[in-house]
């Protein structure tokens, strides 16, 4: 019998003040991602691999999940992490609200789920201003 360590799930979540389309924009285009994660070869097409770039290194992902305006997931793989990314969109009154979520942190992990949890707000902010300026 085979046991399975816990693990650690980072949920960030945050209203932003544009609509779904904005928000999957900047999302899902390649040219977009990289004014607010990183460099990258990024396509909405489930089974799609890509990586995404910085000075540090580079992650190496692919698309799990793409549905149009709700939600968007892919794996997120580097330096021994193997975790999974999940947006979610929600529309609400006065915009969007966006639910992010890293899961797969193994308890050894401690140091990677701070990190991601200090770098994902950051993100964020990053990613409500690109949306913000999108016609």
């Amino acid at each position: 019998m085979t046991t399975t360590a816990p693990t650690q799930t980072l949920v960030i979540e945050r209203e932003m003040q544009y609509p779904p389309e904005k928000i999957w924009r900047a999302l899902t285009e390649s040219p977009l991602i990289e004014q607010w994660l990183m460099k990258n070869d990024f396509q909405p097409v489930v089974d799609h691999r890509f990586s995404l770039r910085a000075d540090w290194g580079s992650v190496d992902c692919q698309v799990l999940t793409v549905e149009p305006d709700k939600i968007l997931s892919y794996s997120w793989v580097a330096y021994g992490l193997a975790t999974v990314v999940t947006f979610t969109l929600t529309p609400t009154g006065g915009g969007t609200r966006v639910r992010m979520e890293q899961s797969g942190f193994r308890s050894d992990q401690d140091a990677n789920y701070k990190g991601a949890t200090y770098g994902w707000q950051s993100f964020l902010g990053s990613l409500e201003r690109v949306a913000g300026g999108l016609n």
